[in-house]
């Protein structure tokens, strides 16, 4: 099916309908209606907390047929981590299940029972991590969020391609919400369950979409790459990623925002609290900021003079954050980090650097950008998703020689980049690298 067909009307259940229709626009045909979808078609299945109802729960799963829908609730905002607090399932001949995964933290029977089976998922890359930490690895995926970027749509949240492909409209005021809470309010739930609803009709129209436009094996490839990837490598210093951090300009200074940041992460992972909850950013950011003008051997630091300390939850730890500044001021200068990033980065340089370090490599990306650009236009995708701007920087700072259409292509291979990707850009790409620089077949300067 695709977008500009009306919705189907669903096999299992009839929908509640807003009613509303847009009205003509010159002439035009009038669009469809939006179905408010209130009510799961089945009514609100009970959530599963014991190990019988999960067996039982599983082995329906198993007999069903067809795709899988997929999706997790977390607490984000509220604590600590990215754990599923709700998994809900659907798939037909089933229906839908929701498992507390608190109560029932393993689900490697749930992994074994769907093995082969496609999990439709949307943003699969946001769940696939809270999954696989209660067992649950699906090896062939359907991201619908994806689906809708390879096809060019401009906005790609799950509401708005329900609305935009399908016509129904669902409600989103709990996507914020503290799914941690014990017992999770029906109000949540019937939400939780809707989010599977119709997560495979989607997954059928835009599957007939990429069909459409021949992006079939893009995709295939793509969804293969997220099932495939690794767990994320532990972040190299994550408390550079406080935010505001940038105001922060002298080694002293981040050396307490450092500091600040490790005491607020053993309080938070103790607590099982949001790390924010326990201490703002902003606080951290002040604190650090208030020191940068102080002698290291000033007198103890005056955090209460800080708005952010005086947070409920912040002013319980107050002598923790004390000591935590103290040892920043303490540190030598061997100690502390460097403000750019601790040590070098593999890869080439800041692109604005470029002109003056390889005037040519800048060329180069320049004219490979505008190649990639274009591209990307007359397939109707984001030009991060025809190719990743990280490949084409390396591969623009340090081509292949010569930089034949086969050798960029298994340079972008070698780099990640997906088949189908170096094959729709390799040509385009070294032909702008020749024309950038003709006659030119050199590296970049080291």
């Amino acid at each position: 099916m695709t977008a500009d067909e009306a919705p189907p009307a669903p096999a299992d259940a009839d929908r509640e309908g807003s009613g509303e229709i847009a009205p003509e626009a010159d002439g035009a045909a009038p669009e469809r209606e939006v179905i408010d979808l209130l009510e799961p078609a089945d009514g609100l299945p009970p959530v599963i907390t014991a190990a019988d109802d999960l067996a039982a729960a599983v082995a329906r799963l198993a007999a069903g047929t067809g795709p899988v829908a997929v999706d997790a609730e977390r607490a984000s905002g509220y604590r600590y981590g990215q754990r599923a607090y709700l998994v809900q399932l659907r798939r037909a001949g089933a229906g839908t299940v929701l498992i507390d995964p608190i109560a029932c933290p393993d689900l490697s029977g749930l992994d074994a029972a769907l093995d082969g089976v496609e999990a439709v998922l949307h943003a699969a890359s946001q769940d696939l991590p809270c999954l696989a930490e209660v067992g649950y690895r699906p090896g062939k995926l359907f991201d619908t969020e994806l689906a809708g970027r390879l096809l060019g749509y401009p906005r790609v949240a799950l509401g708005t391609m329900l609305e935009e492909v399908l016509g129904f409209r669902l409600a989103k005021e709990h996507s914020a919400a503290d799914w941690s809470v014990r017992p999770i309010p029906a109000e949540m739930l019937k939400y939780a369950a809707l989010d599977v609803e119709v997560l495979t009709e989607l997954r059928d129209a835009l599957a007939a979409q990429l069909a459409e436009q021949g992006k079939t094996e893009w995709a295939r490839q793509e969804f293969a790459a997220i099932a495939d990837a690794p767990p994320p490598a532990p972040r190299a210093d994550p408390w550079r990623r406080t935010s505001g951090i940038h105001k922060v300009r002298t080694r002293r200074a981040l050396a307490v925002v450092r500091e600040l940041w490790q005491v607020r992460d053993e309080i938070a992972r103790d607590a099982d609290q949001s790390p924010r909850r326990v201490l703002s950013d902003q606080a951290i950011v002040d604190a650090a900021r208030a020191e940068a003008a102080k002698p290291p051997s000033a007198d103890r630091p005056a955090l209460e003079r800080i708005s952010g300390f005086h947070a409920r939850y912040a002013r319980k730890y107050s002598e923790r954050w004390t000591a935590a500044v103290l040892r920043a001021r303490q540190l030598d200068d061997t100690q502390l980090p460097e403000v750019a990033g601790g040590g070098a980065v593999p890869g080439p340089p800041p692109t604005h650097r470029w002109a003056e370090r390889d005037p040519a490599a800048a060329a180069r990306l320049a004219a490979a950008r505008a190649a990639v650009g274009t591209l990307a236009a007359a397939h109707r995708l984001p030009v991060e998703n025809l190719l990743s701007p990280d490949a084409l920087r390396r591969l623009a700072w340090e081509p292949p020689v010569p930089a034949t259409r086969e050798s960029v292509a298994a340079a972008l291979t070698g780099s990640g980049a997906r088949p189908w990707q170096a094959d729709v850009t390799a040509g385009p790409v070294a032909a702008a690298f020749a024309a950038a620089a003709p006659g030119v077949t050199g590296t970049a300067q080291a």
